[in-house]
């Protein structure tokens, strides 16, 4: 059957539009021009171009730009779509126009449709609802804002609890002594709450660059409409709008100190994806060793045990992988490229505008929100059931020619060289080697050769 359509008009013309759409003909010229992907635009996004369309039409009637009966309509019809009624609304393929303005008009002629429903005689796209405004300063301004909620509902919440769990499990393994590894090779001893305690430092520190990203991100060129200028914004607007998000949505959001910064650069965007690619980096890190460090059951380190989620292998019976690590090591993939994206986005500020800001906030909220449910995932299906094989890790620590260090203080780096070199020969402990040559007493090599103490640092007496 064939979907009935009606008639709608722009500056361009008359364009048919499906009958049941809350969308326009600007709107429906963008979803003909771009089908590119089949992927929308994120409803963080659109939510935050809502937002502001909320804001500003009570800004507007203070300011006398709106009638009260206007503004109110506008007002009630985003809230309506800010309850999630309308999500399928909001068709526009993220590969669009570069200001965003496709995606801007899409919620202006949805929200103008649903307002006039309400009072009962025209509402309009762009005189009423997009009063005051720009694509050009609203949809980065939308951009920075759905981030900053990201941030702050989403990110930050799910790293700060990884961060616990991760101490957590430091302060369970506080006693759990091991060999250390560098270069993949046997080193001196660490204890297994020591290495946990370095992941947890690694995501606090991402959190803390993150935070510092966060505040450059709240800075936005809202009210300079179309070149930074402020053209056709009347004094207060931009004030008027950022205060009642504030105070709505409790972000720390502000006005650009240079609007035609503002305007030509998305560089807190490219700050913030350099934060998460970093964050990415300690996610590489903890996903990884623990990828080693739970390697066998029998040909492998075997020092931890991760919980056992699914069946393996398709073939080989019992066989259970560390699926929630190498899903982790695929989101630092996904962010690295994400990472690039923005990165060259980030490039194309011309003059007065950036023209890749779409796809730059594509990917911004992309990183933000697998970042966030990896790290929950890998906090209540890994992190909190592992278990650490103390024997194993204590048999390893023992077994390390390099606990031969601590003998340094007692008997020379070159007399320790020739003990370690011998009992590798001999396939001897370091400890039998030393008596046998009679370089230390019994409590002498037994003091040396602690490894518990050796994990404290210092030297050993």
């Amino acid at each position: 059957m064939t979907e009935e359509m009606r008639i709608e008009h722009d500056s361009m013309g008359e364009i048919e539009v499906p009958a049941t759409a809350l969308w326009g003909a600007q709107t429906q010229r963008a979803v003909a021009n771009f089908p590119i992907s089949g992927q929308r635009i994120p409803m963080s996004l659109i939510r935050g171009l809502v937002w502001i369309k909320w804001a500003a039409a009570r800004t507007n009637a203070d300011l006398g730009i709106l009638d009260a009966e206007v503004s109110n309509a506008i007002v009630s019809a985003c809230e309506e779509v800010l309850g999630g009624a309308h999500d399928d609304q909001f068709p526009i393929d993220i590969y669009q126009t570069g200001s965003g303005t496709s995606s801007n008009m899409n919620v202006n002629e949805v929200i103008a449709r649903l307002a006039s429903s309400r009072l009962g005689k025209p509402v309009l796209p762009n005189d009423h609802v997009n009063a005051s405004q720009s694509s050009n300063d609203v949809f980065p301004t939308a951009m920075h804002l759905g981030v900053l909620l990201e941030l702050s509902e989403l990110l930050l919440p799910a790293l700060n609890r990884l961060v616990e769990g991760l101490e957590r499990k430091a302060a369970e393994f506080s006693e759990v002594v091991k060999s250390g590894r560098t270069h993949l090779m046997d080193a001196t001893p660490i204890t297994l709450g020591q290495e946990f305690s370095g992941y947890a430092a690694a995501i606090r520190r991402s959190i803390v660059r993150i935070e510092l990203a966060r505040d450059d991100v709240g800075e936005v060129p809202l009210g300079g409409t179309a070149v930074g200028t402020g053209l056709n914004a009347p004094p207060g607007f931009a004030d008027g709008v950022l205060m009642r998000l504030r105070e709505r949505l409790n972000v720390p959001i502000r006005e650009a100190s240079n609007h035609f910064e503002a305007h030509g650069a998305r560089d807190a965007i490219v700050f913030l994806s350099g934060a998460l690619k970093t964050l990415a980096m300690a996610y590489y890190k903890l996903a990884n060793d623990l990828r080693w460090m739970s390697s066998g059951p029998r040909c492998g380190l075997g020092e931890i045990h991760l919980p056992d989620l699914q069946p393996g292998s398709s073939i080989m019976p019992g066989k259970v992988n560390p699926v929630v690590p190498e899903a982790m090591c695929q989101v630092v993939a996904r962010v690295i490229g994400n990472d690039a994206t923005i990165a060259f986005g980030g490039s194309a500020g011309n003059f007065e505008l950036n023209v890749m800001q779409p796809i730059m906030g594509v990917a911004v909220l992309d990183s933000m929100q697998i970042m966030a449910t990896i790290a929950d995932a890998m906090v209540t299906k890994c992190v909190n059931g592992i278990e650490a094989n103390v024997e194993r890790c204590r048999t390893y620590a023992l077994s390390s020619p390099s606990i031969g260090t601590s003998l340094n203080p007692y008997i020379g780096y070159e007399q320790a060289a020739k003990v370690i070199k011998e009992a590798l020969a001999t396939d001897k402990d370091l400890r039998t080697v030393v008596l046998e040559k009679g370089l230390l007493s019994e409590a002498e090599v037994d003091v040396a050769l602690d490894v518990m103490a050796m994990t404290k640092g210092g030297i050993i007496r």
